[in-house]
C-alpha cells in the first residue's frame, strides 16, 4: 500500500513522497526514521525530510567530499560528524585517507542504514568499524564531546546533518553554529578542510546557505561554496589559512587524476558551481 511523507521545504512549501514499499518505520532516541522505496529508488527520511536516495546519493555525497579532498593540502586523518550512510566515509578512504573517524550520536540510525539501504556500509563493514578494525572508527558519541576529547588533528571534517531548521528542540541545530565550526577548525592539520552541507541556493529556502556563508566567512581565511548543479544542495569548504587561488589549486589536484576519481564531477564542474550566487555574495565577504 503506498503511503505518503509531506517534506516540509520552507514556510508554506512542502514536497509529497509516495512511498509504495515501507521497509522500516521506527523511532530512535533522536528521530523518526522511515526507509522506503520511492520513485528514486531506496530512500532515507529522517523526521520526514529526505535524507538520501539511492538515485541521487553519489552526487549529494560527490557534492560534499570531493571539492574539500581536494581543496586539503593531504588527506590522512578525517572526520565525519553525522552521515548515518556511510558513503561520506567510503570516498575518504577511496581518495587515501589511512583514518577515518565517523561520529554519530544516533548508533539505531546507522544501524538500520548498513542493513536496508543499498549504498553505504554493508552490515559486516559496520560491525568492523564498530570493532575498530580496518580504516574507519565509528563512534556512536555526540559531536561537540568527541571534538573536546580527540587527540587526531584532521586533514578533513565533514559535517553532514539534517539541514538546520527553526525546531528550537532539535539537537543537530547546535553542529551548525559558529562554536561548532571553530571547535572543528581546532582539530584541523595544517592545510586542513572544514566543509558542510551548507542548504539549498534557491531563493525562497535560502536562510540557511546565507547563515552558513556569515559563520564560515567569519572563522575562514580561505571559503569556497560548491553548487551541485545536479542536486539541490548547496556546499561550504573552509581552510584557516589564505589560499590565493583555491579553485585553480583544485583543479589541478583533480586533472591530475590521484586519489577518488568522481563520478560527477569534473573541472568544469568545478569551475561552473563554485561561483555562489549573487544574493549570497552580497551578503557578505567572499
Amino acid at each position: 500500500m503506498t503511503k505518503q511523507i509531506v517534506e516540509p521545504l520552507g514556510p508554506g512549501l512542502t514536497r509529497i513522497w509516495d512511498v509504495s514499499e515501507t521497509i522500516l518505520d521506527t523511532h530512535t532516541d533522536f528521530q523518526h526514521v522511515v526507509i522506503g522505496r520511492t520513485a528514486q529508488g531506496i530512500t532515507l527520511f529522517c523526521d520526514d525530510e529526505r535524507q538520501s536516495t539511492e538515485q541521487s546519493q553519489l552526487v549529494y555525497h560527490e557534492a560534499l567530499m570531493v571539492p574539500a579532498l581536494l581543496l586539503a593540502d593531504q588527506v590522512r586523518n578525517v572526520l565525519v560528524v553525522g552521515s548515518s550512510e556511510g558513503v561520506a566515509s567510503q570516498l575518504a578512504v577511496a581518495h587515501g585517507a589511512g583514518l577515518v573517524h565517523h561520529v554519530d550520536i544516533d548508533h539505531l540510525a546507522v544501524r538500520a542504514c548498513a542493513e536496508h539501504l543499498p549504498y553505504g556500509y554493508t552490515p559486516a563493514e559496520l560491525a568492523e568499524a564498530e570493532r575498530g578494525e580496518g580504516r574507519v572508527r565509528v563512534h556512536y558519541r555526540d559531536g561537540f564531546d568527541f571534538l573536546a576529547t580527540t587527540r587526531t588533528r584532521y586533514d578533513v571534517v565533514v559535517i553532514d546533518l539534517p539541514d538546520e531548521n527553526t525546531d528550537e528542540q532539535a539537537q543537530h541545530n547546535r553542529l551548525y553554529e559558529t562554536g561548532f565550526l571553530r571547535s572543528c577548525a581546532a582539530v584541523l592539520a595544517p592545510g586542513g578542510v572544514v566543509t558542510c552541507q551548507a542548504g539549498c541556493p534557491t531563493l525562497w529556502r535560502n536562510d540557511t546557505l546565507l547563515a552558513a556563508w556569515r559563520r564560515f566567512t567569519e572563522v575562514f581565511g580561505t571559503v569556497v561554496y560548491f553548487g551541485s548543479d545536479e542536486h539541490e544542495w548547496a556546499f561550504l569548504s573552509g581552510r584557516t589559512d589564505v589560499v590565493a587561488d583555491p579553485v585553480g589549486a583544485m583543479t589541478t589536484r583533480l586533472t591530475a587524476g590521484t586519489g577518488y576519481r568522481p563520478a560527477s564531477i569534473d573541472a568544469e564542474t568545478l569551475r561552473g558551481c563554485t561561483v555562489p550566487p549573487y544574493s549570497v555574495r552580497a551578503s557578505g565577504p567572499r
